[in-house]
C-alpha cells in the first residue's frame, strides 16, 4: 500500500495517497483537483507546472511527491503573506498579460517568487525571475509590464466601460479573472468521474502497410484494459477532414499508415493499464515502405500515389494572373528573382489538446479544446454514423491554437470509446504525441521574380510555390488558393502571375498556422523589394511607401480598394523611426565591429475571413424574466480576446454596459454557428453579427415602448426602463411571455461578408477587408558566431477600428514574438525536434523592445469600423529582420529559420565572393 504524504498546500494539511515518484503535478491536479497547476510538457521545458515549494519556484512536474512531504507548496489558487499574488492577478488583468491563459498562473508565481528575491527589480530582472515559464500568446511584453507595475507599487486596474462607451475601451478580458485565478478550465481539467482513460497507438515508421492481431491476449494480459480500438469497431465512417470532398484522414489506420505518428489503435481502461500496456505488447506488424520526404520525392515521375484520388500526389493548385507579366519585365529598369524555403513550424501552443467525452442516451458529448465546434460536430456525427443533433461540443478554455487547433485531433476517437463503452472516457496527449502528430505551418519553396522602372513603381511580380501539405490534405486547399491572391505583396502592380500547389507527402501534415502561407510568401516578395531598392539606388521606405495601396487602387485580384487601406499611414507612422535606426546602425558600425547593427523594413496585408468563400457567423442576444441578459456567442476564444470584443460591440449595439451580460460561448447546443475561430474573421464577420444581434434586440425593446432611436435602457433586476422624455416607461419583464428558450425578449444577427468568387485567373472580390502592416526590425548580429539578438521592433498595424486597444496591442506582441521565431529558431523535424527542448520558441530575453503604432482606417463593412488583426499582426516580422540581418551584413538569406550555422556559412560566402 501507498504511504500517505502530507503537503501543506495553500497554508492547510492535506494528505494524499500518491506514489512516492508520482509528480507533484499529477498528485495537485489528480489527487487534490487543484487544476490551476498546468501540465505542458513533463519534462521542465514549458514551466506551466510552476508552483511554489517553500516559496521558492519549481516544476511541479519534475518534483517527486514524496519530495514535498511535510513543504509548503503555494498554488495559483492561494496567496502568500506579502499579497503579491493577488495584486500580480490584478496588474495581469489591467495589462492584458493573460491571454489563453494556460501559463498565467506559472506566470504569475513565478513573478511572486522574482518580487520576494528583489522588490525593485528592472525589465532584465523580471525577464530572468520569469524565464523558465514559456508563454506562445503575449510576447511576454504585457507580463513584463505588469510585474513592473507591482513593482513600482502603480494602481494596476482595467477601466469599466459604461453603456455605449464600450468599444474603444480597454476593458480587462470577460474571462481574464478565471485565467489569473487558475479556475478557467481547460481540456485536461474536467475530471468527471468513473472516466476512463485512453491512449493511441501510432505508427513509429511514414509509411508502411499494418496488420493487427489477435487482440484477446493482451486484454487478459493487462485486466485494467476495456477495449482496444481498431478501425473495425468505428461505428460510421472512417474518416475526416476539413473540406466536404477531402476527408482523407482516418481515425484509426486501416490498414495502411501515411505519417509518423498516424494511430493504429486505441487502448480504453484504467490509467494505469493504458499508461502500463507498452506498445511492443501489442500484435500490430508493420510492413515498411520507402516514405516520401519532402516535396522533390512526391512530384518525381513514377512516385506512388498518397492517395488513389489524387495519383500525381498534388492535392490543389492555385492561380492568379493579371496583364502581361513578360510585357512587365520588359517595362522595367531593375529586375531581382529568388529561390526561398520555409520549414515546418509547429504551433507549439502550451496546452497539449486534451478533453473527454461521455454518451448520454442516444447522444453523445464532446468536451475538449477546439477552435470549430461545429466543424468538430459534423465529424464526429459522420465517424459514429449519427444525426448532426445527436453530437454537441462542449469547448473547454483554449491553451493556445493559432490554426493548429482547427483540425480535428482527439474529438472522433473520445466519442467512438465512449459510445461503445457507455463510459466517459479522458484523454490528454503528451507533449511528444501533440508535436508529432499534429498540424504543422507548410514549408514552402518558391522562386519569385519581381522587376520595377527607374522611378522604382512595380512593373512586373510573378511566383511559384510548391507547399508541402504532408499525408492529409487539412488546410492544403486555403493555404494554395490564398498565396496567389496576397503574393505580391500590398502594393501596386500591373502585371502578375502567380501559381501554387499544395503537394502530398509522408510528412507530418501542415495545416492552418497563422498566416495560411501569407508569411512564407511575404519573405519572397519582401526580399525582392530589397533587391530592388538597392538597384535602382532608392532606399527600402520609399519604394514601398511610392507603391502601397491607398483608396481607391485596384489589387492584382482585380478589387478596388475603396476605404480602409491604410498602408501608407502605417508606412509615414514609421519613417522618422527608419531613418533614425539607419543613422544608428551606421554610427554603431563605423570601424568594422564584431557586433553588427542592422535596419529592416517589411509591410504586409491580409485578407480577413475565408478566400471567395461563405463565411457568416450568426449570434443571439437574450433576455430573461429576471433581467439576466445572455450573450449566446459560437465564436470560440482561443487567447485573442473574441469574447471580449464580440461582447464590447454587441453592449453598444443594445445599450447597455458589458458588465451586464454573462456569455454563453461555442456550446453547440446553445450557440448558433459562429464559424471557426481563424483567418483573422471573428471581429469582423463574428463583430458584425453581434451588432447585429445587438440593434435587433435594442429595435424590439424601443418598439414595445413606443421610442424613439435615441432612447436610454435602464436595466435593474426585473425592470427594464426605456428613458426617452416623454415617452419613457418601465417593462415588468417577469409579466412578459418566454420563449422555448425562456427569453422574454431577444434579438438575432447573421452576417456574410460580401465577397465572390474568383475567376480561373483568380480575379474577383476575394475578402470584403484587408488588415495592413508595416515593420521595422532593429538587430544586432554577431559576425563570428554567427547570431542575431532583435534589438527592437516598431510596428504599425490599420486595424480599422480598434475595439479594445489593450487586447490589439496583445494580438501585435504575440504575432512579432512568433514572428521572430520563424526568421531565427523555430524548425520542426520529425522525429527530432519533438519536445519543447529541441524545439525553440521565444522567451522572455529573446524578446526586443516593442513599440505599437496602431492605426485606424475605419471599413465602413466592418462592426464600428473594426476589421481582424490575429494573422497580420505575425506576417511582416519575419522579413523585416532578414532585411535587418542584411543591412548589418549584406548576407542576402533566403532560406528560414535563419540558424547559426546557415548565417556563419552565408557570412563566409559573401567573403569569399568579394
Amino acid at each position: 500500500m501507498t504511504p500517505p504524504v502530507t503537503l501543506i498546500v495553500n497554508g492547510e494539511p492535506r494528505t494524499v495517497e500518491a506514489p512516492p515518484f508520482a509528480t507533484l503535478a499529477d498528485t495537485l491536479r489528480e489527487g487534490l483537483h487543484l487544476t490551476g497547476t498546468k501540465v505542458g510538457c513533463e519534462a521542465g521545458d514549458c514551466g506551466a507546472c510552476t508552483v511554489l515549494l517553500d516559496g521558492e519556484q519549481v516544476c511541479a512536474c519534475l518534483v517527486p511527491t514524496a519530495q514535498a512531504d511535510g513543504r509548503a507548496v503555494t498554488t495559483i489558487e492561494g496567496s502568500d503573506p506579502a499579497g503579491l499574488i493577488d495584486r500580480l492577478r490584478e496588474a495581469f488583468l489591467a495589462r492584458g498579460a493573460a491571454q489563453c491563459g494556460i501559463c498565467t498562473p506559472a506566470m504569475i508565481l513565478a513573478a511572486a517568487d522574482g518580487l520576494r528575491r528583489d522588490p525593485r527589480p528592472d525589465r532584465a530582472s523580471v525577464e530572468d525571475a520569469i524565464g523558465g515559464v514559456l508563454c506562445r500568446c503575449t510576447g511576454y511584453v504585457a507580463i513584463v509590464d505588469a510585474v513592473m507595475d507591482v513593482a513600482r507599487g502603480a494602481n494596476a486596474l482595467a477601466p469599466q466601460a459604461g453603456a455605449g462607451a464600450a468599444v474603444g475601451a480597454r476593458i480587462a478580458r470577460v474571462d481574464g479573472r478565471a485565467k489569473v485565478a487558475g479556475t478557467d478550465r481547460f481540456g485536461a481539467d474536467h475530471q468527471p468521474a468513473d472516466a476512463l482513460w485512453l491512449r493511441l497507438v501510432r505508427s513509429p515508421h511514414a509509411a508502411a502497410r499494418v496488420t493487427i492481431g489477435d487482440l484477446a491476449p493482451v486484454l487478459a494480459h493487462h485486466p485494467g484494459l476495456v477495449r482496444i480500438l481498431t478501425a473495425r469497431d468505428i461505428p460510421g465512417e472512417n474518416s475526416f477532414g476539413v473540406f466536404p470532398h477531402l476527408k482523407d484522414q482516418p481515425v484509426l489506420a486501416d490498414g495502411r499508415v501515411r505519417m509518423r505518428g498516424d494511430p493504429v489503435a486505441a487502448l480504453v481502461g484504467t490509467r494505469a493499464a493504458v499508461e502500463g500496456c507498452p506498445d511492443a505488447d501489442l500484435p500490430v506488424r508493420y510492413e515498411v515502405q520507402p516514405a516520401l520526404t519532402g516535396v522533390a520525392a512526391a512530384l518525381e515521375a513514377g512516385a506512388p500515389a498518397l492517395h488513389a484520388a489524387v495519383p500525381d500526389n498534388v492535392l490543389t493548385r492555385g492561380r492568379l494572373a493579371r496583364g502581361d507579366v513578360a510585357l512587365g519585365h520588359a517595362a522595367g529598369a531593375a529586375t531581382a528573382e529568388g529561390r526561398f524555403e520555409t520549414a515546418f513550424v509547429e504551433h507549439a501552443y502550451i496546452e497539449p489538446e486534451a478533453g473527454y467525452a461521455r454518451r448520454v442516451g442516444d447522444r453523445i458529448e464532446v468536451t475538449a479544446c477546439t477552435q470549430a465546434p461545429v466543424m468538430d460536430q459534423e465529424d464526429v456525427a459522420r465517424v459514429l454514423g449519427l444525426p448532426l443533433s445527436s453530437v454537441r461540443i462542449v469547448p473547454t478554455a483554449c491553451g493556445g491554437g493559432f490554426g493548429g487547433k482547427l483540425d480535428i485531433s482527439l474529438q472522433p476517437i473520445l466519442a467512438v470509446a465512449a459510445w461503445l463503452t457507455r463510459r466517459p472516457v479522458r484523454m490528454v496527449y503528451t507533449r511528444i504525441e501533440s508535436m508529432a502528430s499534429t498540424t504543422k505551418r507548410h514549408p514552402a519553396r518558391i522562386s519569385a521574380r519581381m522587376s520595377a522602372d527607374a522611378a522604382g513603381h512595380f512593373t512586373a511580380f510573378e511566383m511559384e510555390g510548391d507547399f508541402n501539405t504532408g499525408a492529409y490534405a487539412s488546410w492544403g486547399p486555403t493555404v494554395a488558393n490564398r498565396v496567389p491572391v496576397h503574393a505580391p505583396g500590398p502594393y501596386r502592380v500591373a502585371h502578375v502571375r502567380n501559381r501554387t500547389r499544395a503537394v502530398y507527402t509522408n510528412d507530418t501534415p501542415a495545416g492552418a498556422f497563422r498566416g495560411f502561407g501569407v508569411p512564407q510568401a511575404t519573405i519572397a516578395a519582401e526580399t525582392l523589394i530589397d533587391d530592388l531598392a538597392e538597384r535602382l539606388g532608392l532606399d527600402r521606405w520609399t519604394i514601398r511607401r511610392r507603391n502601397a495601396l491607398d483608396h481607391g487602387d485596384t489589387t492584382a485580384s482585380g478589387q478596388v480598394l475603396h476605404a480602409s487601406a491604410g498602408l501608407p499611414r502605417c508606412l509615414d507612422a514609421l519613417r522618422d523611426d527608419f531613418f533614425a535606426l539607419e543613422k544608428t546602425a551606421a554610427a554603431a558600425n563605423a570601424g568594422g565591429p564584431r557586433r553588427r547593427r542592422g535596419v529592416g523594413i517589411a509591410c504586409m496585408w491580409y485578407g480577413c475571413g475565408n478566400t471567395s468563400m461563405s463565411n457568416p457567423s450568426r449570434m443571439r442576444i437574450a433576455l430573461g424574466p429576471d433581467g439576466s441578459l445572455t450573450f449566446l456567442n459560437g465564436a470560440v476564444d482561443i487567447g485573442q480576446g473574441s469574447s471580449t470584443v464580440l461582447l464590447q460591440i454587441a453592449a453598444d449595439a443594445l445599450g447597455l454596459a458589458p458588465d451586464r451580460f454573462r456569455s454563453v460561448v461555442g456550446d453547440t447546443d446553445l450557440t448558433y454557428d459562429a464559424g471557426k475561430t481563424s483567418a483573422s474573421r471573428q471581429t469582423f464577420v463574428s463583430g458584425n453579427a453581434a451588432r447585429l444581434a445587438g440593434e435587433s434586440l435594442r429595435a424590439r425593446i424601443l418598439a414595445l415602448a413606443n421610442a424613439g432611436p435615441g432612447a436610454r435602457l435602464i436595466l435593474e433586476g426585473a425592470r427594464l426602463t426605456i428613458a426617452d422624455g416623454e415617452a419613457s416607461r418601465s417593462l415588468d419583464l417577469a409579466a412578459l411571455p418566454v420563449d422555448e428558450t425562456g427569453a422574454v425578449l431577444a434579438g438575432e444577427g447573421w452576417y456574410d461578408p460580401p465577397t465572390t468568387a474568383l475567376d480561373a485567373d483568380g480575379q474577383g472580390i476575394p475578402y470584403a477587408t484587408y488588415g495592413f502592416a508595416a515593420q521595422v526590425a532593429e538587430v544586432e548580429v554577431d559576425t563570428q558566431l554567427g547570431t542575431v539578438r532583435v534589438r527592437r521592433i516598431v510596428a504599425a498595424h490599420d486595424v480599422g477600428r480598434a475595439i479594445n486597444p489593450t487586447l490589439v496591442e496583445g494580438q501585435i506582441h504575440g504575432g512579432i514574438a512568433q514572428g521572430l521565431g520563424l526568421a531565427l529558431m523555430e524548425e520542426f523535424i520529425p522525429g527530432r525536434t519533438e519536445n519543447l527542448h529541441d524545439y525553440l520558441i521565444p522567451t522572455a530575453g529573446d524578446m526586443p523592445e516593442i513599440d505599437v503604432r496602431i492605426i485606424e482606417d475605419p471599413d465602413p463593412e466592418g462592426p464600428y469600423g473594426a476589421k481582424g488583426v490575429g494573422e497580420p499582426a505575425l506576417v511582416a516580422t519575419a522579413p523585416a529582420i532578414l532585411g535587418a540581418i542584411r543591412h548589418a551584413t549584406g548576407a542576402r538569406l533566403t532560406r528560414v529559420p535563419v540558424l547559426p550555422h546557415r548565417l556563419h556559412a552565408a557570412l563566409h560566402a559573401r567573403e569569399a565572393a568579394e
